[in-house]
């Protein structure tokens, strides 16, 4: 067989890499779980046509078909068309409605699975990659406390990873509604194609996303003027509002949607620099481009690594969730852990202390001897020390190589029976350091840093 061709966009870590992530992801499950998020876990695929009400994503999402219809059935007109899903936030807020009369509102939910998007791969960017998602959703209503609580729970999630190495992580965060009075109140009407431009402008420049509101949006140059001086705003403190609000005075743009959005975006920023001092910054040229959200919405960076864009974003929606008598508005972020653990291994920020599980491996002497060897490795997985039996019974010397080779700091060998009889005791050796000592396998312990493997930050 030929040797195969990688497809890019589809990420695959060695076991090291596997350890670093599965690390992120139990973190940010604890995380999640300390604050009250009950995981949930939806199907890979939604009806096709609920997918594409939701945004610019007609060019990103994967039909699902099969290569043979049996017998060569054609797909009749009432089947619906299936595709995978983008994100979890659809198919989640298809979840609620379907379960709604089960389900305890406000209701809060983390969920972790893998996504698919068509594309271009590109650094940190996959076509199939792990989303880690919490949402927080009410019935009828949602109060605008929770549109504070979440960001500061993604923030608390990921700065408990800084231990091993991850940067320091800033919130971006703008409000909808604040965008929308100010582009209504300089009488912009296409308020979601301004959304959609203003959120390229890190990809493509001021000069660029200008040329875009003009021919895209009907703008004139000095409303797209306005629109970039809008975005060009930023700040930690509550400054930024009274700065938001001359702008919009000066334009005569002071509408009741806008001082709606400044009210909402002050209180963000107030509470999130009394418990995430410098955290949270305000960011008004945060949009984001999917056309759910209403209210607040977030893109978070990583100090020092910013080129690789939002590694976690969200936003407030009212009307994502509704079944025409009953809406369900809800607020959630979305962390990429595929990119993120991406970087944080291109980058060697972190690492595994090994790429296995095993402690220790336990010596064979010979293959009548085998049995003995497994009794021993019995007795010390039940109690919680990973192990494995080597694979043959070459000399010491070999097995101990192949212990190197897996990175497996301890191996253990059973007690041979002497001339008269007696079975010697059992010996574990350190091959780090090479110290080997008699042991027993219903009282050692390895040292507690050599339990498991770790993530460390890398040296």
């Amino acid at each position: 067989m030929a040797k195969p061709t990688p497809l890019s966009g589809f990420p695959e870590w060695l076991p090291d890499g596997r350890i670093v992530e599965q690390h992120v992801l139990d973190t940010l499950r604890h995380t999640f779980e300390l604050h009250g998020f009950a995981g949930i876990e939806t199907r890979a695929v939604e009806p096709l046509d609920q997918l594409l009400r939701k945004g610019e994503t007609s060019k990103e999402v994967y039909v699902l078909s099969r290569l043979q219809e049996e017998g060569g059935a054609v797909r009749s007109s009432s089947e619906k068309q299936l595709g995978l899903h983008f994100d979890l936030t659809v198919p989640f807020a298809r979840y609620v409605l379907e379960n709604a009369g089960r389900i305890a509102f406000p209701f809060r939910r983390y969920q972790i699975q893998k996504v698919w998007r068509g594309e271009r791969p590109q650094d940190g960017r996959f076509r199939e990659f792990v989303q880690a998602d919490i949402d927080i959703v009410g019935a009828g209503e949602l109060p605008y406390h929770f549109e504070v609580e979440a960001p500061l729970v993604m923030a608390e999630a990921l700065g408990a990873l800084a231990e091993i190495g991850l940067p320091p992580v800033r919130i971006l965060v703008n409000n909808r509604r604040v965008a929308e009075g100010f582009y209504r109140g300089i009488g912009l009407d296409d308020v979601e194609g301004v959304l959609r431009q203003i959120d390229k402008l890190d990809k493509i420049g001021p000069d660029k996303v200008s040329e875009l509101l003009v021919t895209e949006c009907g703008a004139t140059d000095d409303q797209a003027k306005a629109c970039l001086a809008l975005a060009s705003i930023s700040g930690s403190d509550v400054g930024v509002i009274a700065e938001v609000r001359a702008l919009a005075e000066s334009h005569g743009a002071v509408t009741e949607l806008l001082e709606t959005g400044l009210g909402e975006l002050g209180a963000l920023i107030a509470a999130a620099a009394e418990r995430a001092p410098g955290v949270v910054v305000a960011d008004l040229k945060i949009a984001r481009g999917l056309d759910y959200y209403t209210g607040s919405v977030y893109e978070t960076v990583l100090v020092g690594h910013e080129q690789l864009g939002s590694v976690c974003s969200g936003g407030r929606y009212d009307t994502l969730a509704s079944d025409g008598k009953n809406t369900y508005p809800g607020v959630g972020l979305s962390i990429g852990v595929s990119r993120l653990v991406s970087r944080l291994l291109s980058a060697e920020l972190v690492q595994a202390t090994r790429s296995v599980p095993s402690a220790v491996l336990v010596a064979v002497a010979s293959e009548e001897e085998r049995a003995a060897s497994d009794t021993v490795a019995a007795a010390l997985r039940a109690r919680d020390i990973p192990v494995e039996v080597a694979p043959n019974a070459a000399k010491f010397g070999r097995q101990i190589k192949y212990a190197d080779r897996r990175g497996i700091p301890f191996v253990w060998f059973p007690g041979s029976a002497g001339e008269d009889g007696a079975v010697g005791a059992d010996q574990v050796k350190d091959i780090r350091s090479g110290d080997q000592v008699d042991a027993d396998a219903a009282t050692w312990e390895p040292p507690a840093e050599d339990r498991w493997p770790r993530v460390v930050p890398k040296a």
